[in-house]
C-alpha cells in the first residue's frame, strides 16, 4: 500500500531504527496475506491445522505457559500526574515509561519481520468510528487482528494523508514476565505492549485502544466507551429493542450477547450487535446510540456447547483461531463444557498427553476463540449501522451468591450509575490471581478505565444529564445460589425473562415493589411460563436482606474512600441515600 500520512510513515521508521527487524511488512487485510501467514505459522509451530474437513479454516494456538492472561499488575496507564490515573490503576510517570520500555524494544526484532497493521475499529463511515495502527513482531497478532477489526487498506482509505490514529507498538519480546509491560498514554493517544502474546496484553485494538485509550478520549469528547454488549430484540408484536449489557468476564456476558430465545417464549427473537465492547454517543434525539466497534469475537471457550450457547458453539465451526484448548487424535479441539465427552486420550493446551485420569484441565481455563462476527448466526442484519442503534435499557451483571437479587431496576440516571460504579463480582480465570475472591468491579471496567476512575463516574453523570431520554438502568444477577450451593436461576436463555420485565419497566408497566435498594419485580411479574422455578426459590431470588446490604454499604464506603474528595457528588449523594433508607427501614425480608 502507497503510504501517503506523513506522520505514519515517520513513525514507522523510527520504530524500525529502535526495535531493527530483518524486514517491514505493510499488512492490506487481503485473503491472500492471510493465507501466506497462516502458512508460515504452520512452518514454524505458531499455529497447528485443526481438522480441515470438520473444521475448515480452522487453527490451533498454543501461548507460553506463563502467558494465558491479562497481566493486570504489569499494565500502566502514564499520566502526567499519578491523580490522573487514580488508585484504581497501576501509574507510571510517561517519561520513565518510555525510558524502561525503548530499552526493553532496542533489538527486539532482531531476526524478525515487523509488521504494521491499520486497523478500523466501528462501522466503515461512521463518525463513531476511530483509526489504529499496531506495530508487532507476532504473526499470530496480525491474524488475531485481521479477523477483530477492519484491517488494511480500508483503515489507511479512512485515515487519510492526516488523520489522527492511535499508535499500537508491541512486541512479544522475549515473553518474559520480568520484562513484560502494557503501558498506556492516553494524552498522547499511544499503548505500548511488551513481552506478551496474549490477546488482551498483544491484541491492542481490543483493550488497549478500544476501552482503556477509548475511555479516556470519551470523555474529552463527550461519550462512553463501555465494556458492554450489544442486544436486539424483537418482540411477539415485532417491535425492536435495544439494550446493552456490562458483565464481568466469565459471568455470561456472550450467552447473552447470542441469546437463544426459549421455545416457552414464542414469537421472540434476538440479534447480536456486540459481545464485548460498546461505543455509546448522545443522538441528536436525546437518545443514546451504541456501535459494536470490533469486527470478531474474542470469547472464553470453556462452558460453550450447544446448551449453553448454541449460536457460538456453531460459529466457530469454521474459520476460527482456537488459543489453549485441548486437541484430539482426530485433529479436532476439546474443552470442559464442549458437547462431546472427554476424550479417552487428547494433547492438554500446553501440548502434552491427557486423559481423563489427569488432575489439570485439558483446556486452559481462559483458552480463547477468535472468530469473526459476520459468520454468528444471530448477527443482525444491520449490526455495522453507522449510525448506531437507540439504547433502551443497560444491564449491570455479576456473580454474587447471595445480597444482590436476581433484577432490579434504578431510580434514575445518577442512581443508576451509582449501581454501576458499586457493582463487585466473585473473581474468575480471565485474570491472573485468585478465583473467587469479591471484587469491586464498577461498570465491569475496573481494568480499563483509561484514567481516574472517579472522573470516569463523573462523565457517566455529564453524559447522562444530557440526555432527553436516557436509558433505564438494572442491576442483574444469574448467579444467586440456594442453601445447597446450587444456582436458583436457570440462566442462559431463561434470562430473557428477566430481560422481559425489563423491556416492560421501559415501556411504564411490568409490576415492581420500591425496595431501599431500587425497584424489584413482585413474584408474579417474572414470566415463569414453561419453566419450573417454585414461589420459594423466586422469593429468595428476589430477597432484599437489609442487614447483608448494611455491611454492602460499608464495604462500598471503604471503595469510594479510595477517591477523597474527588468522588462525585452524584455518586456521593446516592450512596448516603442508600445508606439513610437502608438503616433506616425495619428490619424486614420483602414479602413479594
Amino acid at each position: 500500500m502507497e503510504q501517503q500520512h506523513a506522520g505514519l510513515k515517520k513513525w514507522v521508521d523510527e520504530v524500525a531504527a529502535l526495535t531493527k527487524p530483518d524486514r517491514v511488512v505493510w499488512c492490506d487485510g487481503s485473503e491472500a496475506e492471510r493465507d501466506r501467514l497462516t502458512k508460515e505459522c504452520l512452518a514454524t509451530g505458531e499455529l497447528i491445522a485443526l481438522n480441515q474437513e470438520k473444521l475448515p479454516g480452522c487453527y490451533l494456538h498454543r501461548s507460553a505457559a506463563h502467558d494465558v492472561a491479562r497481566t493486570e499488575h504489569l499494565t500502566f496507564t502514564c499520566t502526567p500526574t499519578q491523580e490522573e490515573t487514580g488508585p484504581t490503576n497501576n501509574w507510571m510517570a510517561p517519561a520513565e515509561a518510555r525510558a524502561k520500555l525503548s530499552k526493553l524494544y532496542d533489538g527486539a526484532m532482531k531476526g524478525r519481520t515487523m509488521y504494521v497493521v491499520p486497523f478500523l475499529m466501528g462501522p466503515v463511515g461512521s463518525s463513531f468510528s476511530k483509526v489504529g495502527v499496531e506495530i508487532t513482531d507476532s504473526k499470530y497478532v496480525v491474524l488475531n487482528m485481521r479477523i477483530m477489526t477492519r484491517m488494511g487498506k480500508v483503515a489507511m482509505d479512512t485515515l487519510g494523508k492526516g488523520g489522527e490514529f492511535t499508535k499500537c507498538l508491541h512486541s512479544i519480546g522475549d515473553l518474559s514476565p520480568e520484562r513484560r509491560f502494557i503501558c498506556h498514554f492516553p494524552q498522547d493517544n499511544e499503548v505500548w505492549s511488551v513481552g506478551s502474546g496474549y490477546g488482551g496484553n498483544a491484541l491492542l485494538g481490543k483493550k488497549c485502544m478500544a476501552l482503556r485509550i477509548a475511555s479516556y478520549l470519551g470523555k474529552k469528547e463527550g461519550w462512553l466507551a463501555e465494556h458492554m454488549l450489544i442486544l436486539g430484540l424483537q418482540d411477539p408484536q415485532g417491535k425492536m429493542h435495544y439494550i446493552t449489557g456490562a458483565f464481568p468476564s466469565a459471568c455470561g456476558k456472550t450467552n447473552l450477547a447470542m441469546l437463544d430465545p426459549p421455545k416457552s417464549m414464542p414469537g421472540w427473537k434476538a440479534f447480536t450487535y456486540g459481545d464485548d465492547i460498546a461505543w455509546l454517543r448522545p443522538g441528536a434525539d436525546g437518545r443514546l446510540y451504541a456501535v459494536n466497534p470490533e469486527a470478531g469475537f474474542f470469547g472464553v471457550v470453556p462452558g460453550t456447547g450447544t446448551k449453553t450457547n448454541p449460536a457460538a458453539f456453531r460459529m466457530i465451526q469454521k474459520n476460527t483461531i482456537f488459543t489453549n484448548v485441548a486437541l484430539r487424535e482426530d485433529g479436532t479441539p476439546w474443552w470442559e463444557g464442549h458437547d462431546d465427552p472427554p476424550p479417552a486420550k487428547a494433547l492438554d493446551w500446553q501440548g502434552r498427553p491427557w486423559t481423563p485420569e489427569s488432575t489439570e484441565k485439558a483446556a486452559h481455563p481462559n483458552s480463547r476463540f477468535t472468530t469473526p462476527a459476520a459468520q454468528c448466526e444471530t448477527i443482525a442484519p444491520d449490526w455495522e449501522n453507522p449510525n448506531g442503534v437507540p439504547i433502551e435499557a443497560m444491564l449491570f451483571g455479576a456473580r454474587r451468591a447471595r445480597v444482590v437479587p436476581l433484577v432490579y431496576q434504578s431510580r434514575s440516571w445518577q442512581h443508576g450509575t451509582f449501581l454501576a460504579a458499586t457493582l463487585s463480582s466473585e473473581t474468575t480465570a480471565a485474570a491472573t490471581g485468585k478465583v473467587g475472591v469479591l471484587r469491586r468491579d464498577p461498570m465491569a471496567m475496573l481494568p480499563f478505565v483509561g484514567y481516574n476512575t472517579a472522573d470516569y463516574w463523573q462523565n457517566w453523570l455529564d453524559v447522562g444529564g444530557k440526555l432527553k431520554h436516557p436509558p433505564k438502568i438494572f442491576r442483574v444477577n444469574w448467579f444467586r445460589t440456594g442453601e445447597n450451593g446450587k444456582f436458583l436461576w436457570p440462566g442462559f436463555g431463561e434470562n430473557l425473562r428477566v430481560v422481559k420485565w425489563v423491556l416492560e419497566r421501559v415501556a411504564g408497566h411490568g409490576e415492581a415493589v420500591e425496595t431501599a435498594i431500587g425497584y424489584v419485580p413482585t413474584k408474579n411479574a417474572i414470566d415463569r411460563s414453561g419453566i419450573d422455578l417454585s414461589d420459594q426459590a423466586l422469593e429468595q431470588l428476589l430477597r432484599v436482606d437489609l442487614p447483608e446490604w448494611g455491611e454492602a454499604i460499608g464495604s462500598q464506603e471503604e471503595f469510594f474512600a479510595k477517591f477523597g474528595a474527588r468522588l462525585p457528588a452524584g455518586i456521593r449523594d446516592e450512596h448516603a441515600g442508600l445508606r439513610a433508607r437502608v438503616t433506616s427501614a425495619p428490619d424486614y425480608n420483602v414479602d413479594h
